[in-house]
């Protein structure tokens, strides 16, 4: 017959102590009986919500809305070329070269949307316009 094994000691069951003025009953009912803490209100709470940081100015609109392209993109944002506040956020439009040319004069630039909310995060991003370097554009009010 193979010998016995021993529980480890970490497996057994603790002994209670004996407190001052109680009987051994009533401290291993202490030890024993005693339930985990349940508050059922905090179980059904909503997760915390981040704590709200400052509006973003459009400068930093601006430059939240260049490292999105480049993370999105993987291209060399060139420029800003519009910051407009909307009622819960930002729309940023930023040019990208997407084909790098020589001359650079024949350079393929394109055009993306961001849209952002008052944080910064990014919600949506577009390709608008794609096109090629060269050609100045004049429009109404320019020299």
């Amino acid at each position: 017959m193979p010998p016995e094994r021993r529980r480890p000691r970490y497996a057994e069951e603790p002994e209670p102590q004996e407190a001052v003025g109680e009987s051994a009953d009533e401290a291993y009912d202490d030890v024993y009986d005693e339930e985990p803490a349940y508050d059922e209100e905090a179980a059904y709470e909503e997760p915390r919500a981040r704590r709200p940081r400052r509006p973003l100015t459009a400068a930093a609109a601006a430059q939240a809305g260049l490292r999105h392209i480049a993370q999105l993109t993987s291209r060399d944002p060139e420029d800003v070329t519009l910051v407009a506040p909307r009622e819960h956020g930002w729309v940023v439009d930023v040019e990208v070269l997407e084909d790098h040319r020589i001359p650079s004069s024949s350079d393929i630039l394109a055009i993306y949307e961001i849209e952002m909310d008052d944080e910064g995060d990014l919600l949506s991003y577009r390709r608008t316009r794609r096109y090629r370097r060269g050609p100045v554009e004049f429009t109404e009010g320019s020299s």
